[in-house]
């Protein structure tokens, strides 16, 4: 059974790694903006964590499988097909999986039972960083609304996922408190922390793929990226040199669970808000319609 799961969770791996390329070839074009480009990241996710995919004539995986790949058909209907992709295609026969090799039955029977253990491993983990992260901000202090002090931190940061609150440093500037409350609530009202909470998830599923892990790294990175965009939409010239300046104030720091005001590099996040232009409503649609078909026939599955 471990052995049944871990092919199927290989195949996903190989699949995401495809897609998570390509996200990473489309995200170096500098006219997308990042609050527009972080949602490419569903699809190496989506793949990463949803073995089924409904078929498409016009998936980009339709052009891969007459190379590589097949699609194995799991439940259809007259207008409708969903399918799990097989790109490793070392079994002649599914559900349950019969290897081509008898060998193979035993490479991925051990190699599942590696996968739980570190799986395990990670999740036990994560819920210990947690339980410390949640006991270091017990004892702060309410300033206002939803906002906190605690000397126990060093940058301003939401905590929390459902109940997220915002956690300043006792020494906090206050000159940049306007700026860095604004990006932190923002991050909030993208629910920023759910989201890292399921890219941590879906990379712990596929620990044994290095391509999980950067992926990673560059959705939080883009995560962060957004939010400033989000923010400084509405903002003067002006505005914006004082909220990179605020940016300064912090130097970078990283938080498993937190949202935290300098989590991702400073130079490149300035020099995005600097170089920041608004997209106006006919370009805004145009490029919401392109994201929306490159997600689509990147999820869907050959047809």
């Amino acid at each position: 059974m471990i052995g049944e799961v871990f092919y199927w969770i290989f195949n996903m791996s190989l699949v995401a790694s495809f897609m998570g390329v390509i996200v990473l070839l489309i995200r170096k074009i500098r006219a997308i903006p990042r609050r527009y480009a972080v949602f490419l990241w569903i699809i190496p996710f989506f793949r990463m964590c949803i073995p089924f995919g409904i078929r498409n004539p016009y998936s980009l995986l339709t052009l891969v499988s007459k190379f590589t790949t097949r699609t194995v058909p799991v439940y259809s209907q007259e207008y409708f097909e969903l399918t799990i992709t097989n790109a490793v295609m070392a079994a002649e026969s599914y559900f349950p999986v019969v290897y081509r090799a008898r060998i193979l039955n035993t490479v991925f029977t051990a190699a599942g039972s590696i996968w739980l253990t570190v799986f395990a491993a990670l999740i036990l983990t994560f819920a210990a960083l947690y339980v410390l992260t949640a006991r270091e901000i017990k004892d702060a202090a309410h300033l206002e609304r939803n906002v906190y002090v605690s000397s126990k931190v060093d940058a301003p940061a939401v905590y929390g996922i459902f109940r997220a609150k915002i956690v300043f440093p006792r020494t906090y500037d206050a000159a940049s408190y306007k700026y860095v409350s604004a990006h932190e609530n923002t991050h909030i009202r993208r629910h920023d922390n759910l989201w890292r909470l399921i890219g941590f998830l879906a990379a712990s599923v596929h620990w044994f793929n290095p391509f999980s892990w950067y992926f990673l790294k560059c959705f939080l990175e883009d995560l962060e990226l957004a939010c400033d965009e989000d923010v400084i939409r509405d903002y003067s010239e002006e505005e914006r040199k004082e909220y990179a300046g605020a940016l300064l104030d912090y130097a970078p720091r990283k938080n498993v669970f937190a949202s935290a005001f300098g989590g991702a590099k400073v130079r490149v996040r300035i020099g995005n808000i600097l170089s920041y232009k608004k997209l106006e409503g006919f370009s805004a649609v145009c490029l919401i319609i392109l994201i929306a078909v490159i997600i689509v026939t990147m999820i869907t599955n050959a047809g």
